[in-house]
């Protein structure tokens, strides 16, 4: 076997990342841009998130009847439609009335954001899953550890580290700029998994009942309790750290008075720390074990949500994002390389995809929390304080997982 298939199959990636990180920004910058409303705002990341809830078993399913590549190849297709539309909605729409505290300034934009980012999120549900079950059939199960952390390294500094600054200085220079990019992304990406040659569908599949094959997902699941612990704690992580994201968009601007370039810079600081835990991710894990590793992943997280709260400014807000997203990327090469290597290749896209039923199906309850929280904290609280609301009650959240997550995950470890 080649690693030229690996590395093209890693820079397509990167180049998804790419938009995704240049989405990060924009999505909920220009949603910021129509209304001040916490809850308004928080439906654009909800519209991306919740697909992950409503098709991850259709996903499944097709996953493991499709040629992964070839799916690959139409989600990216029609993300690359979808952000294009968006794009020119938003010429259309030029110059944007001031954004009110209470409504909408443009309901026909915000209703098109919304759809756009419905779009996106359906096609990213069948592609993730599509490229998770594709990469083992590209590497030796030995150097999945490997291949996923230099995989994510690379997807995090599109996603991460040059795509937020990107997308900031693109806001800045034209709104519908970062929108129109993501498309040449895709088709980018596009091209180059073009190049993969090879048939990625597994073997001996072939269209059946459908609740059949869901029920085979199912009693797999059912029989893996560490594959159980790891989904419930990663879903329960993303509802607080999704909680956390929605605040932070509304305390850099209100509390930080910080514009959408340096917010940029700050999460783009942040992938700084993942691109090192990918790389040594693998080496960590080694030393420590998978069990360790995991739940000192885990552990960190509250400490770092109160110090996203309290940090002065934006260089120390930076650094602690780069701490956040290095623990992250531990816990990511721990739980999807035992994913990968733990479940079998013709079960692999259902399994994984009830797995991230639970793990992301979270994502969109934390985004609505977070609107919620910060909505109804107001009338008691003044903003600046209300705005951080989620951000506080996401720290005794993860306080919490992590009393609960470190006896699972020794448990689920130590009996393997």
């Amino acid at each position: 076997m080649t690693f030229r298939p690996l590395h093209r199959f890693i820079l397509a990636s990167g180049l998804t990342n790419l938009a995704d990180g240049i989405a990060t920004v924009a999505w909920a910058w220009l949603a910021s841009l129509l209304t001040r409303d916490p809850v308004w705002i928080a439906l654009v990341p909800v519209a991306l998130r919740l697909p992950w809830a409503l098709c991850a078993i259709p996903a499944g399913i097709i996953t493991d009847r499709a040629d992964r590549r070839v799916l690959i190849l139409q989600m990216d297709a029609l993300r690359a439609l979808a952000f294009l539309a968006v794009g020119v909605a938003i010429v259309f729409a030029l110059p944007l009335a001031p954004a009110p505290v209470n409504g909408i300034s443009n309901l026909w934009l915000f209703c098109a954001l919304l759809c756009g980012a419905s779009v996106v999120g359906v096609a990213e549900v069948f592609r993730d899953n599509a490229a998770q079950t594709m990469l083992p059939t590209l590497v030796p199960h030995a150097e999945l550890e490997t291949a996923n952390g230099r995989l994510w390294s690379v997807e995090l500094i599109g996603n991460a580290l040059i795509g937020p600054a990107l997308g900031a200085m693109l806001i800045g220079f034209a709104l519908p700029a970062p929108f129109l990019l993501n498309a040449i992304s895709y088709f980018a990406a596009i091209f180059l998994m073009l190049r993969i040659k090879g048939a990625f569908r597994a073997a001996g599949t072939r269209a059946r009942d459908w609740r059949a094959e869901f029920k085979e997902g199912v009693a797999f699941l059912r029989a893996a309790p560490l594959l159980r612990t790891l989904a419930w704690i990663t879903g329960f992580w993303n509802l607080l750290f999704h909680m956390m994201m929605i605040a932070l968009v509304l305390h850099v601007q209100d509390n930080l008075g910080l514009n959408a370039q340096v917010y940029g810079l700050i999460l783009a600081s942040g992938a700084v720390g993942g691109i090192l835990g990918g790389w040594l991710g693998g080496p960590i894990i080694r030393l420590f074990g998978p069990s360790r590793s995991a739940q000192l992943a885990l552990l960190a997280s509250a400490p770092i949500f109160l110090a996203i709260a309290y940090v002065p400014g934006p260089v120390s807000l930076g650094l602690t994002l780069a701490l956040f997203e290095f623990f992250g990327l531990i816990w990511n090469t721990v739980s999807v390389s035992y994913r990968q290597r733990a479940i079998p290749d013709v079960l692999l896209g259902r399994v994984n995809s009830l797995y991230r039923l639970f793990a992301w199906g979270m994502m969109p309850i934390g985004l609505v929390l977070s609107g919620l929280i910060a909505r109804g904290a107001q009338s008691v609280v003044a903003r600046d304080t209300a705005v951080m609301m989620p951000i506080l009650v996401a720290a005794l959240g993860a306080f919490v997982l992590a009393f609960i997550g470190w006896k699972a995950l020794g448990r689920g470890f130590g009996a393997e």
